[in-house]
């Protein structure tokens, strides 16, 4: 299917330097692993969404061009190199993000509390949001990154229960909203955000249970872009969401409750993250 004409990134050389500080720094990016559309405009800011824990995943999502592939040893210097990089660059504002992890006991979860904990120490006035994996719905993993005390705490369901065999096959839609819950639970000063894709075969009224359900289980934020096919191996795009759709979307998500509601075609999970803690 061909981009319509209202899908439309543009290269800037500016990125170059942020990808040249990420490398010195020994760092990635999700930004650069799921192919963001957003990547030149975000990096010539510069703003990055890094992403620790090494560049292989333990799941094969359907969605989404991180490697599928054995795991690396987790890098102990990375706390500090993401506070490093976050402070060069100049960041008020960091967001931390990771591969899954289903092969580390706590998922992951004490490296994201020690690169939070890094980043505080190095940028005392800096906001830190964290996306996180479900750590499998252990709820002692992910107490330990919200004890590090994020601003914000974001994992995302990507879509509709009924297309999670196909876009999330090693993921489970009752545990992402248990986990949104729970964080709620343990930590209610901190906002809560999730985000999903359209164009992957969904129906409107299955937007509008999950927009129900992610409000019930806690959730403050939303964020809801567009699906765009990053490799011949991911799964096809079904359907280009037309703008006017997202944009109904949002009023509707603020209807319902939400404090703040991103929603248009290239809009992504870390995208003007910023912007939307200011507003809320």
């Amino acid at each position: 299917m061909r981009l319509p004409d209202w899908i439309r990134t543009q290269n800037r050389p500016e990125r170059h330097d942020t990808k040249r500080l990420l490398r010195r720094h020994r760092l990635s990016t999700v930004c650069e692993e799921a192919r963001c559309p957003n990547q030149a405009g975000c990096f010539s800011k510069p703003t990055a969404a890094f992403m620790i824990l090494g560049p292989n995943c333990t799941r094969n999502c359907g969605f989404c061009s991180v490697s599928f592939s054995p795991p690396k040893p987790v890098d102990s210097g990375e706390p500090l190199n993401v506070a490093e990089a976050a402070l060069e660059m100049g960041l008020k504002y960091v967001v931390i993000t990771s591969v899954t992890r289903d092969d580390l006991e706590d998922g992951g979860a004490g490296q994201f509390a020690g690169t939070i904990s890094a980043v505080r120490d190095r940028l005392p006035s800096a906001r830190v949001e964290v996306l996180t994996p479900d750590f499998r719905g252990d709820g002692a993993a992910l107490k330990k990154v919200l004890d590090a005390g994020p601003d914000v705490y974001n994992h995302n369901v990507e879509t509709v229960p009924r297309l999670y065999h196909a876009v999330r096959p090693q993921a489970d839609y009752a545990r992402s909203l248990g986990v949104l819950s729970m964080a709620k639970d343990m930590a209610p000063d901190i906002h809560i955000k999730s985000g999903f894709m359209l164009g992957l075969g969904e129906t409107y009224e299955e937007i509008i249970g999950l927009l129900k359900d992610l409000r019930e289980s806690g959730c403050d934020l939303i964020t809801i872009g567009q699906y765009l096919r990053p490799t011949r191996n991911n799964l096809p795009v079904v359907k280009y969401v037309d703008p006017a759709v997202f944009e109904g979307l949002r009023i509707t998500a603020l209807d319902m409750g939400f404090k703040y509601a991103a929603s248009g075609p290239l809009v992504r999970s870390s995208m003007n993250a910023e912007e939307m803690y200011e507003h809320v």
